[in-house]
């Protein structure tokens, strides 16, 4: 049996994590929450090294991911391993994702928002959606999937789901204290931000006191939370 976590965030791909809610998943693990990634592509394409190639960028990425978990805190890193760009909501794919929030049944979930508009991953908004529906109501309710219960895969109520990258926000964590963690762990994914330069994490940082404005605190992460019923 796997243990038990109070937090899973389920992303589309690696360094998503990190920019979404980086700060919000130290401060809690430093509370002494347990967190589980689930990573939905290998990040394969994403790079315009013209001398790089699919398989060299799939490990190099999965290896980023999982020195900026360990940064952060995060328990375990889970790989699901689609392609880059490749994801659909489908049958198979939702039931993955039933089977990883039955397997590990978190209480929160944190996932991209699948509702923001215009330009935005097809892979978010893919991702988003199918945790939301693979949530509410699938993972819940017993007669959705007879094969994972004789699997040993009992139904799983989540109880929280926080989007980010959301337009429309109404919670705001604040990760002032962990803000440099989060950039510590950002800058693991080298194949994605390059040295990350210091005027960069200063406009970042512009943007993240931004989400803190009108709060008692100077930095904020921001999210749209939804409490499911039980």
């Amino acid at each position: 049996m796997c243990d038990d976590y109070d937090i899973m965030l389920i992303a589309p791909h690696p360094d998503d994590p990190e920019f979404g809610a980086g700060g919000t998943v130290a401060a809690w693990a430093a509370d002494g929450k347990s967190i589980i990634y689930i990573i939905c592509t290998n990040g394969n394409k994403g790079s315009s090294d013209i001398e790089m190639t699919a398989e060299k960028l799939t490990y190099i990425r999965e290896e980023e991911q999982r020195e900026a978990a360990k940064m952060l805190g995060v328990k375990k890193v889970v790989f699901l391993g689609h392609d880059d760009q490749s994801l659909e909501d489908t049958p198979a794919f939702r039931k993955e994702i039933v089977v990883q929030i039955r397997t590990y049944k978190p209480g929160v979930v944190i996932t991209t928002d699948p509702y923001r508009r215009y330009v935005w991953h097809r892979d978010h908004r893919i991702c988003g959606q199918a945790v939301m529906d693979a949530i509410f109501p699938c993972a819940r309710d017993r007669l959705a999937y007879p094969d994972l219960i004789e699997a040993g895969l009992e139904p799983h109520k989540v109880k929280e789901i926080y989007f980010f990258g959301a337009e429309h926000t109404n919670y705001f964590s604040d990760i002032s204290s962990t803000f440099a963690v989060k950039m510590a762990a950002l800058r693991c994914h080298k194949s994605q931000v390059g040295k990350f330069t210091q005027e960069q994490e200063d406009n970042y940082r512009k943007v993240l006191a931004k989400n803190a404005e009108g709060q008692a605190y100077e930095l904020a992460e921001t999210f749209f939370r939804v409490v499911l019923p039980l």
